[in-house]
């Protein structure tokens, strides 16, 4: 079965790298990716980098400057840039330009013609695509995903036909479920699922949760049918703990050495 010609432009790429990798994309003569700032890490000579208010896709410029406003404005929401960069191949012949991960973890290519269209994506997933794709605001239609889901409530949207590259922490699953079929997660640990996905935030209680200094736990909960792409270290996890370790005394309970550890890595 064909697929219907791509309106985004099309571009190749390359992933290097393990744990801390870069994608590298090789543009055509007048082809342009889109990132956001500070993605960049290398680029050919020929590439003119421009900034532009929004994402510059074609569903932005038919709405004017007031649209154009608007939709750009969405993205402070998520703790976003009004501004976005491109990357075009002005010169002779194929171009590349590499962007960089921002933390250790895994760079996901995204063909959003394979997915229908659209993604709904953790609000500091996006790292770059190609021209013609939509970086939108998404919000959770209940109630309770607002007031309770912390990081799964403000979302991106990422619309179009053509490459998109999401970056996560650690190591990254795609799971497929079923209709009907469903699966709880870490609100910090979904990455993003395809929009025929049904997602709610569950109540767990009997688990002690140091945030609400009382008993319980919340966890995203996704039903299919539909896919789901989940990270095993956030972000915001990491940062807690490195922020923990700065302040946190160390003490060796249970250990028979005591101060004496401390003596001899010179910390007393």
């Amino acid at each position: 079965m064909s697929q219907a010609p791509r309106v985004n432009h099309e571009i190749d790429y390359k992933i290097y790298g393990e744990e801390l990798q870069f994608v590298e994309i090789e543009l055509d003569p007048n082809e342009t990716a889109i990132a956001e700032s500070g993605a960049m890490m290398m680029m050919d000579d020929g590439i003119q980098m421009q900034t532009i208010f929004g994402d510059g896709s074609a569903q932005q410029q038919q709405t004017g400057f007031l649209g154009k406003l608007m939709s750009a404005g969405k993205r402070v929401l998520t703790g976003e840039s009004l501004f976005m960069t491109t990357f075009t191949n002005a010169g002779q012949g194929k171009k590349k330009v590499s962007f960089a991960a921002p933390y250790t973890g895994k760079i996901i290519p995204m063909d959003l013609q394979q997915q229908g269209g659209t993604i709904i994506a953790q609000k500091d997933a996006f790292l770059c695509a190609a021209k013609g794709v939509s970086i939108g605001i998404h919000f959770q239609r209940k109630l309770g995903v607002g007031i309770f889901g912390g990081e799964g409530f403000i979302m991106e949207k990422i619309e179009g036909d053509g490459m998109a590259f999401l970056h996560a922490g650690g190591y990254i699953i795609e799971k497929e479920l079923k209709a009907g079929e469903i699966l709880k997660i870490d609100t910090g640990c979904v990455v993003c699922y395809t929009p025929t996905m049904q997602f709610d935030i569950e109540f767990v209680k009997g688990i002690k949760n140091f945030m609400f200094g009382g008993e319980g736990l919340f966890f995203a909960k996704l039903q299919g049918p539909g896919k789901v792409w989940i990270q095993s270290l956030p972000i915001s996890r990491l940062a807690g703990r490195i922020i923990a370790y700065g302040t946190y005394k160390r003490k060796e309970e249970g250990s028979v050495l005591g101060g004496l550890g401390n003596l001899f890595d010179g910390r007393e």
